[in-house]
């Protein structure tokens, strides 16, 4: 009995977390995702797991550029500054490289390539200083503007990274991009942040910004908003384990019984 009380309790908790991502998403929700959305469990999560956000690119770094010349390193902050706050509410302790538009490298280092690798070091430390996992957030491009979809990236020699990606990965598909055949990719020295960190990171690239539809939409806050609250719930299915759930809700037995 008390722990029945406790479960609905927990899912109380977990229908408010959903509306508010629902108040978040805006308006413009087609019917389809308001039902994967407001179908979703949340499982409770330890208080003070501690998580990197990275808002890839900065400053006069622009990153990949969309088809309209919108540059991704704003759209990257926005979704991380909005990641932040759910992930807090959420109960997590979450540290961002950056908070603006600006690169992070040392104060008085000169010339781009030394710039850039001041960047990357600065960006690293905020990553190892996080213990449970970290998420560097980016865009992708490709020359064929038909290619679509969010896809993350992970270190081949991180385990805990492999998993990280999957839960995002599922997530984007349950709840954002249900037609997304993409599969988490492992890589080796190519990416910088997921070589040298222990922490378990993930790269999420959440979309192209080389095809007009999915360039449109995350140039929009209420997708932007969308993305945020989607990598949130794949962090607490993570962090949750094997035996959480966030996607649609099954009715035991027990409960028909009630």
């Amino acid at each position: 009995m008390r722990k029945n009380v406790f479960s609905k309790i927990i899912c109380c908790c977990g229908a408010f977390a959903v509306l508010t991502g629902l108040v978040w998403a805006g308006d413009k929700l087609d019917a389809a995702a308001q039902a994967r959305f407001a179908s979703a469990e949340v499982s409770a999560v330890p208080r003070h797991i501690q998580v990197a956000l990275d808002a890839g690119h900065g400053g006069m770094d622009g990153g990949c550029v969309s088809v309209d010349g919108t540059p991704e390193k704003g759209i990257n902050l926005d979704i991380a500054l909005t990641e932040r706050e759910l992930l807090t509410v959420m109960g997590y302790d979450v540290s961002l490289t950056r908070e603006e538009d600006k690169a992070i490298f040392d104060e008085g280092i000169t010339g781009l390539a030394k710039q850039k690798q001041s960047d990357m070091k600065n960006r690293l430390a905020v990553f190892d200083s996080a213990k449970d996992f970290a998420i560097s957030i980016h865009q992708n491009q490709f020359t064929d503007s038909r290619f679509s979809g969010a896809q993350m990236f992970y270190s081949r020699r991180n385990s805990e990274g492999e998993r990280l990606a999957a839960a995002l990965q599922k997530q984007f598909v349950t709840l954002l991009q249900p037609d997304n055949e993409r599969e988490t990719k492992p890589v080796d020295d190519e990416l910088y942040l997921l070589d040298k960190t222990d922490t378990p990171a993930v790269m999420a690239e959440c979309g192209f910004l080389s095809n007009p539809e999915e360039a449109a939409l995350l140039e929009s806050d209420e997708y932007r908003r969308q993305v945020a609250f989607t990598i949130m719930t794949g962090a607490l299915v993570y962090t949750g384990g094997d035996k959480a759930q966030y996607t649609e809700p099954v009715v035991t037995d027990e409960e028909t019984a009630e």
